[in-house]
């Protein structure tokens, strides 16, 4: 295993997903990469954007990559887990156009007398749909994107499907805390240190949209700009996953994930809705 070390720099930062964006890194399955992040507003430092850029093309989150990944293909599911997310010392959260800034203190992120635990993770972590052209960082989508989920944190591993080969995975959108819903569309908003992804291939899952270990827990993942069909997308993806994990029929886990799995609105706030489905290890015996 070999652990990369991807530069924070102009050439290695871009502002939306595209299968026709030059990769600045490949790798090898089993590899691991490591970067320093900006914020989403390609911010290092508080009071200015680091990097100059053509703003009509780069209109989105600051996403590092993009990384290939040799041999893989189409159809195959990259797995990434996630080893460190590091933040930076600030960060900030918007509420309704206001800018309220945060300082890290140890564990804990201070806002005037107010101060919340430091949960780091990637807001954004994802590959390009297979349609040629320039698609947004905004939205998650079937191969990943703006998840936005809390539970993406160090120690989770995210399964997702490869739309182009080669994956062409990027990452980026440092959070330092978020509740479920992002309700004013920021989290904790914060440029990030270090993170450290290791990256593997698998050729044994077909996943309607991605899932995730995450501490003692299943995730499965929905997304839509109907709320009730991401619902519905992040059921039947528990489904699938509880009828190959456990080796039950379908209407058994359905009938199961009804009394034991928690479902959790992820984001309303990005276009696309997400919703998550999380199945704890201990509740089913």
């Amino acid at each position: 295993m070999t652990v990369h070390e991807l530069p924070l720099a102009p050439e290695t930062v871009h502002g939306y997903f595209s299968r026709d964006l030059a990769p600045v890194l490949a790798i090898d399955p089993g590899d691991s990469v490591q970067f320093g992040s900006l914020n989403a507003g390609w911010r290092w430092e508080p009071d200015a954007e680091l990097f100059e850029r053509d703003r009509s093309l780069h209109d989105g989150h600051a996403l590092n990559g993009p990384i290939e990944v040799r041999g893989a293909r189409a159809g195959q599911t990259l797995v990434v887990s996630i080893d460190e997310v590091v933040p930076r010392a600030w960060g900030v959260t918007f509420g309704d156009g206001v800018a309220f800034e945060w300082a890290r203190h140890g564990d804990r992120w201070r806002l005037d007398d107010h101060t919340v635990r430091v949960a780091p993770f990637l807001g954004v972590i994802g590959m390009p749909p297979p349609e040629p052209g320039r698609h947004s960082t905004a939205p998650p989508r079937r191969f990943g994107g703006n998840i936005d989920c809390k539970l993406l944190g160090p120690g989770a591993t995210l399964y997702l499907p490869i739309a182009v080969d080669g994956a062409l995975l990027s990452a980026g959108d440092g959070h330092g805390a978020q509740g479920d819903g992002e309700v004013s569309g920021t989290a904790v908003e914060c440029p990030l240190e270090r993170a450290k992804l290791t990256i593997e291939l698998r050729d044994d899952l077909d996943l309607r949209m991605p899932v995730a270990r995450s501490g003692e827990a299943w995730v499965a993942f929905g997304f839509d700009v109907d709320l009730d069909v991401a619902a519905g997308l992040a059921t039947e993806t528990m489904l699938d996953l509880m009828q190959r994990e456990l080796g039950i029929d379908r209407k058994r886990a359905l009938a199961l994930a009804s009394v034991a799995v928690d479902h959790h609105v992820t984001q309303l706030v990005n276009g696309v809705k997400g919703v998550h489905a999380v199945l704890h290890d201990g509740a089913l015996r």
